[in-house]
């Protein structure tokens, strides 16, 4: 099974982006995550570009990663009370698309702060018609703790907590 995962940061040093890379380290057999790259090189949301001729490459790249995938896990951070405006940028890039819709999705939010942007990406995933799969979220207390991927593997308790939303996702999609 193959999860792609999509972090909401652009930052070079991101938690959001070290809890996908700890996830991929943790995953149990038979389930392989690859850490989508390509947030930044999408271009802002155009509908009138949002059909096949026109289509921009990076988009469609997304688009074939999104329709190979199995599902998706998505960690971002939260900015003013909500969501990074590139992750919207991609999602709004996904909503006429047909690999999207019914695919199952798993949310890691970072910081128990955070409440907003979860909410908000719950709400926008939904209207997608995304199979958001609940006993798979995550919230970790990451704030301020300055952990990198081996950082977040290597403590028990968060690597306890995302091994189950792992097996949890996975039991979902056999």
């Amino acid at each position: 099974m193959e999860i792609l995962a999509i972090s909401g940061s652009l930052r070079a040093v991101s938690s959001n982006t070290a809890v996908l890379e700890a996830a991929r380290a943790l995953a149990p057999e038979g389930l392989s995550i690859t850490l989508y790259e390509g947030l930044a090189a999408l271009p802002p949301f155009n509908p009138d570009l949002d059909e096949e001729s026109l289509l921009p490459e990076a988009v469609r790249a997304l688009r074939l990663k999104v329709g190979a995938c199995d599902g998706l896990f998505i960690s971002a951070p939260e900015y003013a009370h909500g969501m990074p405006g590139a992750l919207k940028n991609a999602l709004d890039w996904l909503v006429g698309s047909l690999e999207f819709p019914e695919k199952p999705v798993a949310l890691i939010n970072t910081s128990p702060r955070a409440v907003h942007a979860q909410g908000q990406l719950v709400e926008v995933l939904s209207t997608m018609s995304a199979n958001l799969i609940e006993e798979a979220f995550l919230t970790l207390p990451l704030l301020g703790r300055g952990l990198d991927a081996e950082g977040i593997a290597a403590d028990e308790e968060l690597s306890a907590d995302i091994s189950a939303a792992l097996y949890a996702f996975k039991a979902v999609l056999r």
